[in-house]
């Protein structure tokens, strides 16, 4: 005897049908506009033959709610004994078409949101002005320095290049050159001095100003090449000699990191950390950015094979070290930035992602201050923090991926044959979400704007065969986006002008290529701003970046010869001292130099005569 197989799908007639012999089922059919509603299906996908004692049935509307209808489970009918019963896999019922675009059409009306839902609204609906918090900074936004001294380039460059910091690298430099002779390696090395540390670094910044095929060009005597700096200044051989030896980190720090290797206590920029934060310390701390600011990624360029390296397809440079950083909108300065190392090396990322935590590391409220406006892409970009920005009384805008988990999923959206100029907004709380239609759609999430206050852009359309310009209407978000968003963009192109980045071996002086970059650029970007301040009558108009590092690069080599004058005046001044003493004390300690006769004492070795003077 076959067994009864349960159907899974009725036709309405069926349905009817097995209604009517349930007598004790109380039941309202109504019959909807779509024949897709009409279907009944089983309470569950059991395939038991035992069904409960009164299956119960709801009303179908169109009105009804989205969760799914009670599924009846009908009488089993007994089967003729000589009759076996057919079992039909799960699907549509034989016969029949799927179901056509008007009937789930109908169907998807059960989700339509209700009037007090959120929803897209367009531009003639009017939208509130969301509150923004008052500009309060720590500092005065500007130059936190004296504006009524002198400042020359050279002065401002001793503000991120530091006598503390020079003296780092000299000492540094001159370990790893002993290093490498104990190591068996033959070189001639003179150690490293303040004078020869300030030629070399003028020479670095000429080779960014002049740029020639190969390095060794500089040094070229025949003609085109026959440049008389750097020859007369410093010989090729000393040059390549800083260069090959120049180290950033203490080796004694450096060994004891190694031992730490494949533990989480290794640090991947320990041979560029004595420069990294001084550079960082002293970009935050000699300037205060004005209102906007803006965050982005910044690559350097770089072929080495190292796991800090990062590909970035959306970038003029797209191998590279990436560094996330924090620049003022308006001016481009520099004042944030740190280098990130990969994923494994972030530890604060698990919860909201790392667009997340870099803006949080990124903005020290406590050295910025309140009133903020933040600039972001959407890279960074969430609900989660723009709303978190700003119970910290920071305002932020960024772009946002249409397919994000927080960007709203809502009916009214743009049509595809959108025009130029055509928007969508909706406001959730304190967040602002437009769609606006450029050459394609953008989407972009605020805090700081209402959605549309009548602005427009001048874009070129083509009507009728021709190219014209209209004015088209845009909304708020936008314009000041684009205003805001350029900072690290503009700083990334005033290092690009005149950079000294070079190819070398060694990763850690490609960072000290840039790192020296930034200190002339923000050098730079102070002078600029020292002169609006101080409005000085001898000076019609700042110094050109051009004319800044040419200047600055003069500065260097006098300062250089200064230090070495000053560097023999003290050591004449102690051999005078350390002669009076030995005269006004004979018995003190005596070195022998060669002489024709020894006055006081005689000499061990017979075959010399020795002068004993006191040194």
């Amino acid at each position: 005897m076959a067994t009864l197989v349960q159907k899974t799908r009725y036709t309405v007639e069926e349905a009817l049908k097995l209604i009517e012999e349930d007598n004790d089922a109380t039941v309202c059919v109504h019959d909807s506009s779509s024949e897709d509603e009409d279907l009944l299906h089983p309470a569950n996908s059991d395939t038991s033959s035992t069904p409960p004692s009164s299956p119960t049935f709801q009303p179908l509307s169109p009105k009804a709610s989205s969760t799914p209808l009670p599924r009846p489970t009908p009488q089993p009918l007994s089967p003729s004994p000589s009759t076996p019963t057919t079992v039909r896999k799960r699907g549509r019922p034989p016969g029949t078409s799927p179901p056509s675009k008007k009937r789930r059409q109908n169907a998807k009306r059960l989700f339509a949101p209700s009037e007090g839902e959120d929803r897209w609204r367009n531009r003639e609906e009017e939208d509130i002005t969301p509150h923004v918090p008052s500009f309060m900074p720590v500092r005065t936004p500007g130059p936190n320095i004296d504006t009524s001294k002198n400042w020359s380039p050279l002065s401002l460059f001793h503000l991120y290049f530091s006598t503390k910091v020079v003296k780092t690298i000299i000492n540094n430099t001159n370990a790893n050159a002993a290093r490498k002779k104990a190591g068996g390696m033959a070189f001639k090395w003179e150690d490293l001095t303040v004078k020869d540390f300030y030629i070399f670094l003028s020479i670095i910044l000429f080779m960014g100003l002049v740029p020639v095929p190969q390095r060794s060009d500089y040094w070229r005597a025949r003609w085109p090449y026959n440049f008389p700096f750097p020859r007369k200044s410093m010989t090729r051989d000393r040059f390549e000699a800083i260069m090959w030896s120049l180290h950033l980190s203490n080796l004694k720090e450096d060994e004891e990191n190694e031992r730490k290797k494949h533990t989480p206590d290794y640090d991947r920029l320990q041979k560029i950390k004595p420069l990294y934060t001084d550079i960082i310390h002293a970009c935050r701390s000699f300037f205060q950015p004005y209102q906007h600011i803006s965050i982005d990624e910044r690559m350097v360029a770089t072929k080495a094979r190292i796991s800090i390296k990062q590909y970035i397809k959306n970038k003029p440079i797209k191998w590279g070290y990436k560094l996330f950083v924090l620049a003022d909108s308006l001016t481009g300065y520099t004042w944030n930035f740190f280098v990130y190392t990969g994923k494994s090396a972030s530890t604060s990322t698990a919860s909201h992602g790392l667009g997340y935590s870099t803006v949080m590391d990124l903005m020290p409220l406590g050295l910025l201050g309140r009133g903020y406006k933040l600039y972001t892409d959407n890279f960074y970009t969430s609900a989660t923090l723009l709303n978190d920005l700003l119970e910290l009384n920071t305002a932020a805008c960024g772009t946002l991926r249409k397919n994000h988990v927080d960007f709203p999923q809502s009916k009214n959206d743009l049509p595809k044959n959108a025009q130029r100029g055509d928007m969508r907004w909706m406001r959730s709380g304190q967040l602002l979400f437009v769609k606006w239609m450029d050459t394609r759609e953008v989407a972009i999430c605020s805090t700081i704007h209402k959605a549309d206050s009548g602005q427009t852009v001048k874009r070129k359309v083509k009507e009728d065969g021709l190219w014209q310009t209209k004015d088209i209407p845009v909304p708020d978000s936008i314009v000041d986006y684009n205003a805001n968003m350029g900072g690290v963009d503009l700083s990334d192109a005033l290092i690009g002008y005149y950079t000294v980045h070079h190819k070398t071996k060694k990763w850690y002086k490609t960072f000290f290529y840039h790192f020296l970059d930034i200190a002339i650029v923000n050098s730079f970007l102070l002078h600029k701003e020292l002169f609006k301040q101080r409005q000085d009558p001898t000076q019609t108009k700042p110094l050109t970046q051009k004319v800044f590092r040419e200047q600055l690069g003069k500065e260097m080599l006098d300062f250089a010869e200064a230090s070495a004058a000053s560097a023999d005046s003290t050591s004449s001044a102690a051999s005078a001292t350390s002669t009076s003493s030995a005269a006004n004390n004979p018995m003190s300690p005596t070195k022998c130099v060669p002489a024709v006769f020894c006055f006081i004492h005689t000499c061990l070795s017979p075959k010399l005569k020795m002068l004993c003077s006191a040194l």
